[in-house]
Order: C-alpha cells, then sequence, then structure tokens
C-alpha cells in the first residue's frame, strides 16, 4: 500500500541544504534496514519502517546509495524534532490542525480498507469475460469521419455554402476560412469520433448526414457557424480481449470500491 506522506516532508529538502552547510560525517549513515531503528531521538526510536515509506517518496527515480540513505535519516529526524516542538507548544491541540491531522489519518485508514477489500474480493476470468461479452453485445455507437469550416458570422457560413455550390473544394475553403486552426491546415478534417465527442449542435447536425453529404445551413455552435461534410461511417470493432483486460480489471475493481462503500453506509446510521 502507498502511503501518502504529510506535507511537513517539504523538511525532505532542508536535509541535503543542512549537509552541504555543515562537515561531512566522518561515515554515511546506516542503510535502511528492517532490524534496528533508523535514529533514536531524545530517547524515542525512528522505526526502520519510517525510513522506507520517506524513501520511496524521495527516490523518485533515484538510484539506492548511501547518499540517499542519509538524507532520509536526516530529513526523519528534522520531522521528529519539528513535530515534538510542535506538541510542546499545543500546536497540535488547535482545531484547524487537529482536524487536518484526523482528516488524513481518517484517510489513509479509508484507503486501507478499500484496498484491503479489493485485494479480498478478486476479480475472476468469468467476470473478466463476462464484462467483455456484455460490451461486445451491446450496439455500439457509431464513428464518423467529417470535415467542417468554422467562421464567426452567419453570413460568412452561408457564403462558403455558396461556394462549395459552385464547385469550391471544401479542402481550400477550409485552409483559406477556418478559425479552427488545428484542422484548417488538414483541409477541415477531424479525427474518426463519435458523437460523444462533439458539442451537441455539432452532434446532431453530423448525424443528419449522409455519407460525402455537406450541411445545407450554417451549424451554430458556442464556438461560431460551422459549414460540415461528413466523409465516411464506421462501426468501431472491439479490441481483443487480452487488449483490453487490464481496462476491464480496473472497471470491476471500481465496482468493488462502489461495492465496499455501499456496505458499510447501508449499516451505519446517519443523520
Amino acid at each position: 500500500m502507498r502511503v501518502a506522506l504529510l506535507p511537513a516532508l517539504i523538511l525532505l529538502a532542508l536535509a541535503p541544504l543542512a549537509q552541504a552547510q555543515t562537515p561531512a560525517p566522518a561515515a554515511p549513515a546506516p542503510a535502511i534496514d528492517g532490524g534496528k531503528p533508523l535514529a533514536v531521538v531524545n530517547g524515542k526510536e525512528i522505526p526502520a519502517l519510517y525510513g522506507d515509506l520517506v524513501k520511496r517518496e524521495m527516490a523518485q527515480g533515484q538510484p539506492d546509495t548511501p547518499q540517499l540513505d542519509a538524507r532520509v535519516r536526516e530529513s526523519l529526524i528534522n520531522l521528529e524534532l519539528l513535530s515534538r516542538a510542535a506538541m510542546d507548544k499545543g500546536l497540535d491541540k488547535e482545531p484547524p490542525l487537529a482536524a487536518i491531522l484526523d482528516i488524513r489519518r481518517k484517510d489513509q485508514l479509508a484507503k486501507a480498507y478499500l484496498e484491503d477489500y479489493v485485494k479480498a474480493h478478486p476479480v475472476s476470468d468469468a467476470e473478466i469475460q463476462a464484462a467483455y461479452d456484455k460490451a461486445k453485445a451491446e450496439p455500439a455507437e457509431p464513428e464518423y469521419r467529417a470535415r467542417h469550416i468554422l467562421v464567426k458570422t452567419e453570413a460568412e457560413a452561408k457564403k462558403i455554402i455558396a461556394d462549395l455550390g459552385k464547385k469550391a473544394k471544401f479542402e481550400d475553403l477550409a485552409k483559406k476560412q477556418s478559425k479552427d486552426t488545428g484542422s484548417a491546415k488538414n483541409g477541415g478534417a477531424l479525427d474518426w469520433s463519435d458523437r460523444r465527442a462533439f458539442v451537441p449542435e455539432f452532434s446532431d447536425a453530423l448525424a443528419g448526414l449522409k455519407k460525402g453529404e455537406t450541411t445545407k445551413t450554417p451549424v451554430k455552435t458556442q464556438f461560431g457557424y460551422h459549414v460540415i461534410r461528413l466523409d465516411d461511417t464506421r462501426q468501431p470493432q472491439l479490441p481483443p480481449l487480452d487488449a483490453v483486460r487490464g481496462e476491464i480489471v480496473k472497471q470491476l475493481q471500481q465496482q468493488r470500491i462502489r461495492d465496499a462503500i455501499t456496505a458499510v453506509r447501508a449499516s451505519a446510521k446517519i443523520e
């Protein structure tokens, strides 16, 4: 389980600075292991486990070196001393900080519970196959390959439609006049997409076209006025199960999490 450490670990940045301003120790700090404590500060042990957690946060792809171990050790010593100083002043009893500490503690416990629940209820191959078969059986939204020309005014759009009627090339007009710079350079071409990729007005107009047909009137959207041509349609093919297995597992695990939340809420008295 990955633990999100408190923001106080900005102190990690102080460790290298402190080392740069003081003489180097005679020997590097002991490597972190699961045996003896990482350090003892005013009689209180800092467990090696703390070092493992902080080291994971600090490493960020860095190699495991004695220098990294030293930074981890110094950071945790700083953290112990400063947190103790804060508690000695009673800062941990102030309502805002006490609330933050409580919320973060509960957040970590909740994450641990959900991870344990998912682990205890693993996704089976039968569930994966059933989810895949269900998706395969559902009618797929057709995908459209279209071109459009976007202009600011209805008059400009009407002029473009008239020019197209006079055999002007759609691609040429798009390159010269479309305000959609992303598609204009490609003659107004848009990627293959289903209707969900477009705003409703554009989507409805596109769905009403036949292959090779252009809108007879300008289509107004929040972006301006569009002239749209439908170049082609296709039915999307569901990838093989092996290609989407990981995504299906994630979706089923998300359902497990929803199940866990529903279960604890069902047995709770909430006023």
